[in-house]
């Protein structure tokens, strides 16, 4: 908060969660893409033998909001990481990240 600023000084926002909205929607790959005036995050996930991959949430936001949003998703991995340990990005060679049709032994890219 800016302390110079005595508009934001005390401001409380009241932000209501919605019984639907509190159960959540999983999603394993999020596509974004921009414009100029603004950032667009569709939220998915891929299921094994579905092959197409339904958007289960859309998030429009402006550049200015979305660099925010990458801010506070980096303070927050950082404290989970301090407090959990280290999230593993690479994935040993034979394990498979996602979803192998069954009976196939290959690597899935």
């Amino acid at each position: 908060m800016n302390q110079n600023n005595p508009q934001q000084q005390g401001q409380q926002i009241n932000i209501e969660l919605g019984e639907k909205e509190a159960e959540g929607i999983y999603s394993n790959l999020a596509i974004i893409t921009h414009s100029p005036a603004e950032f667009i995050i569709d939220f998915t996930r891929i299921v094994p033998g579905v092959p197409k991959a339904k958007v289960h949430a859309r998030i429009i936001t402006t550049p200015q909001h979305a660099k925010m949003l990458m801010k506070a998703l980096k303070e927050n991995i950082e404290k989970f990481e301090a407090r959990f340990g280290e999230i593993p990005l690479d994935m040993p060679q034979n394990q498979h990240f996602g979803f192998v049709p069954a009976g196939k032994d290959e690597k899935v890219n």
